[in-house]
C-alpha cells in the first residue's frame, strides 16, 4: 500500500532497533535500572502491540502505557450522566461507538438503549446535528469527548448548528485537555519517566509549542511521534539520542502531519466556543485542574448540562479493577488482578478494557506477540 507501506519496512526496523540497542547501552542508567518511556496517546499503545514493537525493544527500554485514551479516562459518574439523559423521554442520545460499552456504576449506554432508550452511534457530531434537523420534535444530545484532536469537530457543528437556527441540538461535553494530564503524570510521586512519546493527532491541533513546559521544567525529552511501526522506532530513537547526548528537548518526528504551530481555523473554533474547566474528574488520576473544557455562555443554548438536569456524582470503580493504576503507568494490563479472567472486551469491567485503543484490550488482542514477530500485523493464535 503506497504510503503505508514504506513506513513498516522489516529491514529499517531492524537497522533502528540495532540502533536503539547501541544508544541504550551508551547510557550510564541503564546499567541500573531500565529507562521508563511514556506513550501518552492510546493509538499509540495499539500500533506498538499491534506490531509487536514492544517485544522487539532491548530491556534496557521499558515502555510504560500512558492515558491517551479519551474513553479510558472517563469516570463512572460521567457515564452516569450519559445514561440519565439518554433516558429522558424526547431524547435521542448520539455518541461515537467505542463510547457505548463504558461500564457506568449501573449500566452502560449500550444497556440503556437495550432497556429501550434511544441511543444512537455516529460518526461524527455533523450526523447528529442532521438528526437534528430530521427530528425537530426530538432533542439530540451528541455525547462530545476527546482531547484536542475531536474538540474541534464538536466546536464547528455548534457554530453550525447556530448558523441554522436549530434548536433542539446540545452537546454534552466531556472533552479534555493533553498538557495538564501530562503535568499531573510527572507530579506523580509513583512514577519516574524518562521522556515520552508526544501524541500525534493532539499535536496536529495544538502543534508542539505547548509541550516545552516538559522540557524547560521538568527536564525530559518529547518527541512527537507518528503511528505506523517506523516512526514509533525512530521516535524511540530520537528520544535515547537525546538522552544520551544529556539534552531534553521537544522534538517532532511526525513532521509530515504535525505543524509547528498547530492548525489555526481549528484553535481558533475551540477558542470561541469553548472555555477551560476550573477542574475535571478523570478516571484513575482524580481531579485535575484544568484539564477539561465547557460550552461557553454565549452557547449555553447547545450546552446539554444546561439544558438537562444530570447526577454529576463521583463514582469510584470497582475495587476488583486496577485501571486507574495501568493509566497511571504503574501496572501492566496484565498485572490487573482481573484481566482476561472477569475483565474481558466482551464483558469489561473497566474502561480500558473497552476501546480499540485502550492498553488492556490492545494486549489482551495482541498479547500472544513473540519478540521475533514484529513487523507485520499481528495475529493472536489463542
Amino acid at each position: 500500500m503506497k504510503f503505508a507501506d514504506e513506513f513498516r519496512d522489516r529491514e529499517k526496523a531492524k537497522a533502528l532497533v540495532c540502533e536503539i540497542e547501541k544508544l541504550a547501552n551508551r547510557i550510564e542508567i541503564t546499567k541500573t535500572r531500565p529507562l521508563n518511556i511514556m506513550e501518552v496517546c492510546g493509538g499509540h499503545t495499539h500500533s506498538i502491540f499491534r506490531y509487536g514493537l514492544e517485544g522487539m525493544l532491548p530491556p534496557t527500554i521499558e515502555l510504560v502505557h500512558g492515558p491517551g485514551c479519551p474513553v479510558c479516562v472517563l469516570p463512572m459518574g460521567r457515564v452516569d450522566d450519559c445514561v440519565a439523559i439518554a433516558e429522558r423521554p424526547g431524547v435521542i442520545f448520539t455518541t461515537f461507538g467505542d463510547a457505548m460499552r463504558v461500564p457506568g456504576s449501573k449500566k452502560s449506554l449500550i444497556q440503556a438503549k437495550a432497556d429501550g432508550a434511544d441511543v444512537r452511534m455516529v460518526y461524527s457530531p455533523m450526523d447528529a446535528l442532521a438528526l437534528a434537523r430530521n427530528n425537530p420534535d426530538r432533542e439530540v444530545v451528541f455525547f462530545g469527548l476527546g482531547f484536542e484532536t475531536t474538540m474541534p469537530s464538536t466546536a464547528l457543528t455548534i457554530l453550525q448548528a447556530e448558523a441554522d437556527g436549530v434548536t433542539n441540538f446540545s452537546v454534552f461535553c466531556n472533552h479534555i485537555t493533553i498538557v495538564p494530564t501530562i503535568k499531573a503524570i510527572l507530579d506523580s510521586p509513583d512514577l519516574h519517566l524518562d521522556g515520552f512519546l508526544g501524541p500525534g493527532h493532539v499535536s496536529m491541533v495544538i502543534g508542539t509549542a505547548p509541550y516545552e513546559f516538559i522540557a524547560e521544567f521538568y527536564k525530559r525529552p518529547m518527541v512527537v511521534a507518528g503511528f505506523e511501526p517506523l516512526d514509533v522506532l525512530q521516535s524511540i530513537w530520537m528520544l535515547l539520542k537525546q538522552i544520551s547526548d544529556g539534552r531534553a528537548e521537544v522534538e517532532n518526528q511526525y513532521t509530515r502531519i504535525v505543524p509547528e504551530h498547530g492548525n489555526d481555523p481549528a484553535l481558533a473554533a475551540v477558542g470561541k466556543v469553548y472555555e477551560l474547566r476550573e477542574f475535571f474528574e478523570w478516571r484513575g488520576l482524580g481531579s485535575i485542574d484544568h484539564s477539561g473544557v465547557k460550552v461557553r455562555e454565549a452557547y449555553a443554548r447547545f450546552d446539554a448540562e444546561r439544558k438537562f438536569i444530570v447526577p454529576n456524582v463521583r463514582i469510584a470503580d470497582p475495587k476488583s479493577c486496577q485501571c486507574g493504576e495501568v493509566l497511571k503507568g504503574v501496572l501492566k494490563p496484565w498485572q490487573c488482578k482481573v484481566f482476561g479472567s472477569a475483565c474481558t472486551p466482551e464483558m469489561p469491567l473497566g474502561a480500558l478494557m473497552v476501546s480499540p485503543e485502550g492498553a488492556c484490550a490492545a494486549y489482551y488482542q495482541y498479547g500472544g506477540i513473540k519478540r521475533h514477530s514484529a513487523l507485520e500485523p499481528a495475529v493472536d493464535h489463542s
